[in-house]
């Protein structure tokens, strides 16, 4: 094993993938805790559908993905947030209005511009070569800028989680609270896609947080759960992917996958003995 990982990380673009992946893995699974129990864990799947398509129309017009992708991702949670709160429009609707017309356009993009079929199947479902150093450097500088900002929101964005209405009456600032939930998702959402796909970003979202709530019941204890796990599923599934030569983005995901399951199975086991 030790052989192993000295070969893999003797490619550059691997040791990129993996710090990138470690970082990102962790913003998306501080996250998701917050998300998943708030109710907006599909907010991922539609930010990366709006990534997919603005991804698209960089690529089309030879611009910096992530220059492009950013800015407007970010926007487009800004969006979902205030459709969310306007009564006619709820959440799920909101998400899925913005989502497929996002897709919609990246797919008009895509089918009137010739030659990327090979970087549309990369924006899809991820590619770990797709990233340069620009890329690299940024992802890094963004995502301990969303770890920051998690940690020191962290009793704010507990509070809003748990009892809107009540924290609300507190005096906390929830709309301010929620937009910074949105910003850091988007910015997570962003910097996953390239690796991950925008297919299956959402995964290091949802997984990690449902996996450790079978097993913790406290916010801060399924926090750091969701963390630990991710962490080891994303490492895990480069690891597979290297041996195996399988889309990274879907090993990570499979990884993830089977431990959901057996943390389920251990709540399983944990509910009938003490029933």
């Amino acid at each position: 094993m030790i052989e192993i990982l000295k070969e893999m990380f003797s490619f550059t673009f691997l040791v990129n993938a993996v710090i990138v992946g470690a970082l990102v893995s962790i913003c998306a699974a501080l996250l998701g805790v917050s998300l998943v129990l708030k109710r907006y864990s599909m907010i991922g799947t539609g930010l990366s559908n709006v990534g997919f398509g603005s991804l698209a129309i960089a690529t089309a017009l030879g611009m910096a993905p992530l220059s492009l992708s950013i800015p407007v991702v970010i926007a487009a949670a800004f969006l979902l947030l205030r459709l969310s709160e306007n009564s006619k429009i709820k959440g799920d609707a909101a998400v899925a209005l913005v989502s497929t017309s996002s897709l919609a356009i990246g797919v008009i993009i895509v089918s009137v511009t010739t030659g990327m079929n090979t970087d549309v199947c990369n924006i899809m479902f991820g590619s770990i070569l797709v990233m340069n150093r620009a890329d690299v450097h940024l992802s890094i500088v963004l995502s301990i800028i969303v770890m920051v900002l998690f940690i020191l929101f962290y009793h704010k964005l507990f509070a809003i989680t748990f009892d809107e209405t009540f924290a609300k009456a507190g005096g906390v600032k929830t709309g301010l609270y929620n937009m910074l939930i949105a910003f850091l998702t988007a910015v997570t959402i962003v910097l996953g896609m390239r690796m991950m796909g925008a297919m299956l970003i959402s995964a290091l979202i949802i997984f990690p947080a449902l996996s450790s709530m079978r097993i913790f019941k406290k916010f801060k204890s399924v926090t750091i759960c969701s963390g630990i796990i991710s962490i080891l599923c994303f490492f895990t599934g480069v690891v597979i992917s290297y041996l195996y030569a399988t889309p990274t983005g879907a090993s990570v995901v499979g990884v993830n996958i089977i431990v959901f399951v057996l943390f389920w199975f251990f709540e399983v086991i944990r509910r009938r003995k003490h029933g």
